[in-house]
C-alpha cells in the first residue's frame, strides 16, 4: 500500500489552487496523502472524520481546518455523510514569492503557516464567516480572489476561534523517507482498524525492528502505536453511535474492539462519558 504525494497545479491566471466540490462534482475518495502546499479546507455542511497527523476526530455541521506544509492528513468528506458543499484551497509556501512572508506586514501570516503545521480547526462565527468568503472566492476574477485569500489568511490568524490538533508535540519531518513512512503506517491503520493489529506486522510493513519502530512512532507523533490505533477505533465508534441505529456492543465489535469492558472504559477516558452517555446527549447537543 503506497503513500501517496499529491501533487497540484493552479490554472496558468492562479498562484493558487481552489476547487469546490459538491454532490455532482466529488472529490477523491477519503485516502491518507501529503503534499508541499498549505491546504485551506471548509466543509459547510455534514459529518465526518478529521484525519491530520496522529490527530484523529469527527466534526459535525461541518468544518473550517488549516493544514501546513507535508502533514499526512485523510480526505474530509466522503458520499454517506450528506455534505453539501467542500470547497479547498492549496497554495505553496512562497506563493506570494520567496522574500514576501519576509516583510515585516506578513510576519503574523508566515507565523500562522508554521503553526499549521501541526493542524489547526476553526469555529463558531470565524467558521461561518471565513466558510461564506472562501465560498465567495469561485464567483470572483483572478486579482480579486488572490486580495480576498490574503483577507482570509488575516482573519484566521488574528481569530482566537481555533483549535491545534497536534499539541502534543507531533511534529512531522519533511524529509521524503519519514513521509513515506509515517504514510505507509497511516494507511494501514485507515484500511485495518476493525482488525487485531500486531506490532510485528507493522514494524515489518515499514522494515524495522520492533522496539526501532516504537521509538520511532512515539517520537513522530508523540504517542504509542496502540495509544493511536485505539483512538482512530474510538473516533470510528463515536461516529457509528452518531450514524447507526445498532446496538453499543456492535459499535464496539465494528470498531476493532474484541473486549466489551475495555471498550466501555476507553471510550469513557476518551470522550468523558460512557457510550451510552454520548449517544444519548447527541440527541440534544448541536456542535459547531
Amino acid at each position: 500500500m503506497k503513500p501517496t504525494l499529491e501533487k497540484i497545479a493552479p490554472d496558468f491566471r492562479n498562484s493558487f489552487y481552489y476547487e469546490q466540490y459538491s454532490e455532482t462534482h466529488k472529490n477523491k475518495p477519503p485516502q491518507w496523502h501529503y503534499h508541499p502546499e498549505i491546504e485551506l479546507a471548509f466543509i459547510n455542511k455534514g459529518n465526518g472524520k478529521i484525519q491530520v497527523g496522529s490527530h484523529v476526530s469527527n466534526y459535525r455541521n461541518g468544518t473550517l481546518i488549516l493544514i501546513g506544509s507535508n502533514i499526512p492528513h485523510c480526505g474530509f468528506t466522503n458520499n454517506l455523510l450528506n455534505n453539501r458543499t467542500e470547497t479547498i484551497i492549496q497554495i505553496k509556501h512562497d506563493f506570494m514569492g520567496a522574500a514576501f512572508l519576509e516583510t515585516p506586514e506578513m510576519q503574523s501570516i508566515k507565523q500562522l503557516f508554521e503553526i499549521a503545521k501541526k493542524g489547526i480547526v476553526f469555529h463558531g462565527k470565524t467558521k461561518k464567516i471565513l466558510g461564506d468568503l472562501i465560498e465567495s472566492l469561485g464567483k470572483q476574477e483572478p486579482f480579486d480572489r488572490f486580495i480576498t485569500l490574503l483577507q482570509i489568511l488575516k482573519r484566521l490568524e488574528t481569530s482566537s476561534e481555533r483549535t491545534i490538533l497536534n499539541a502534543e508535540g507531533y511534529a512531522i519531518k519533511a524529509e521524503l523517507e519519514d513521509n513515506n513512512r509515517i504514510n505507509i503506517i497511516f494507511n494501514y491503520v485507515r484500511e485495518e482498524f476493525q482488525n487485531t493489529i500486531a506490532l510485528e506486522t507493522i514494524a515489518e510493513i515499514v522494515s524495522m525492528s520492533v522496539p526501532g519502530f516504537c521509538r520511532y512512532f512515539k517520537k513522530i507523533t508523540g504517542k504509542t502505536f496502540t495509544q493511536f490505533a485505539n483512538e482512530y477505533r474510538l473516533v470510528h465508534a463515536a461516529k457509528l453511535l452518531h450514524e447507526k441505529q445498532i446496538s453499543i456492543s456492535d459499535v464496539c465489535y465494528e470498531s476493532g474492539f474484541n473486549n466489551f469492558s475495555h471498550f466501555n472504559k476507553l471510550f469513557k477516558q476518551f470522550t468523558g462519558k460512557t457510550a451510552s452517555s454520548y449517544r444519548n446527549e447527541l440527541n440534544f447537543t448541536v456542535m459547531e
